[in-house]
């Protein structure tokens, strides 16, 4: 279920650079000032994460942390903007069918803000296993998840094969 908001570009951030986990690197490579406030989003401009560098190096991590931080930005950015809707919105209709048809509009709009608090938290967390080193490792198996996978979906915390074998297992006690 990959969100268009994940796959949008890198421009924004709020200076998080963390503590880079499993290298060891100290985050003295040679960057500007500027781009080390930034996050390091200058010298990840147009760059992809491939098979071909070591997985997970301090590039590709601060590549992800970017992208989590860029779509965390979006979400707020559009509950802020629905949330000025929703008080712009907030009058009184004199017709019955108008009410019903603006409570109906403000309940889809609570239950849509609802499961984007839950994907801020799971991107929050994302973030965090980025900090502490375990982002882009299967929760279940400890093997690397697709880069691929990560691109999709970079709050994944399970390998394709360990989601496929998760979703079976449900299926299996719903089923029942």
């Amino acid at each position: 279920m990959p969100n268009k908001k994940g796959t949008k570009g890198l421009g924004a951030s709020n200076g998080h650079n963390g503590h880079h986990g499993h290298n060891g690197h100290n985050g003295q490579n040679g960057l500007s000032a500027q781009a080390k406030s930034n996050g390091g989003s200058d010298r990840n401009k147009g760059y992809r994460p491939t098979e071909k560098e070591p997985f997970m190096n301090e590039r590709q991590r601060d590549y992800f942390r970017q992208k989590l931080l860029s779509w965390r930005d979006d979400i707020l950015k559009e509950a802020k903007e629905t949330l000025q809707h929703l008080q712009d919105e907030n009058q009184n209709h004199p017709d019955l069918a108008d009410r019903a048809s603006s409570e109906t509009d403000r309940a889809i709009e609570l239950r849509a803000r609802d499961r984007q608090r839950k994907l801020i938290a799971k991107i929050d967390a994302a973030l965090h296993r980025i900090d502490d080193g375990t982002y882009g490792y299967c929760e279940e198996t400890g093997d690397p998840i697709a880069l691929k996978r990560l691109e999709a979906r970079p709050i994944a915390t399970l390998s394709v094969e360990a989601q496929e074998r998760h979703e079976r297992r449900e299926r299996v006690y719903r089923d029942d």
